[in-house]
């Protein structure tokens, strides 16, 4: 793993000075408009079911809110069966990165812009390395979260289950709760996103190197 991460990081620095050509550019607009995309749908899905609650309970996570099923019904319920097994109430003001994502992603949209207007390998490289930095702090951040909900139990609480990890992808049984966690469409916009851009960068690898004042003008 490590010798092909070495490799994929030379083979993108001897990349950097080479123009970008159209078709490489509409796959940056593709980015961008897939990044924008990605705010209007729900990043995660997380549904629960449980004896007194048959048709389950469903919560979506976006990018700048919580939303809960059954007109956000739901999440009262989530957490009054939260409170069950002492886990701490879900609730949006908690989550800091639902004010920054919509900053961060709107960030990168701008930096894929610029990129498809200068036509320079390294303006488009710059941001997808970003993207990938951003998007692997962001599920290790969620996943660090979950930890922490599943560990951090109360020990009145009317059941006390021991300490668990949430799905993250795929179910588990927590007392008795099944929950299942999915990502949603949000995530495979930002998917789509994340593979135009490496596209764009595979279709302009054999394109001509920008001269050397352009190339030193556009960073």
């Amino acid at each position: 793993m490590h010798t092909f991460l070495s490799g994929a990081m030379r083979w993108l620095e001897a990349l950097q000075g080479r123009r970008l050509s159209m078709a490489s550019r509409g796959w940056i607009l593709v980015a961008v408009a897939a990044m924008g995309a990605s705010f209007l749908f729900p990043l995660w899905h997380i549904h629960l079911e449980a004896p007194q609650y048959p048709e389950g309970l469903d919560l979506w996570i976006y990018g700048h809110e919580l939303a809960a099923g059954n007109e956000g019904q739901d999440l009262e319920e989530i957490n009054i069966l939260n409170h069950y097994i002492g886990m701490r109430p879900l609730r949006e003001i908690d989550f800091l990165e639902m004010t920054m994502i919509p900053f961060v992603l709107g960030s990168f949209m701008l930096l894929g812009l610029r990129a498809a207007v200068f036509g320079i390998m390294r303006n488009l490289i710059d941001v997808l390395m970003l993207f990938v930095y951003a998007s692997l702090f962001a599920f290790v951040n969620f996943a660090y979260r979950m930890y922490v909900y599943g560990h951090d139990l109360d020990p009145r609480a009317p059941i006390n289950p021991d300490p668990f990890m949430p799905a993250l992808v795929g179910t588990n049984q927590i007392a008795n709760m099944t929950q299942t966690s999915l990502p949603s469409w949000g995530s495979g916009f930002l998917l789509v996103a994340l593979a135009a851009m490496a596209l764009a960068i595979y279709l302009s690898r054999k394109e001509s190197l920008v001269a050397e004042a352009a190339y030193a003008g556009a960073g």
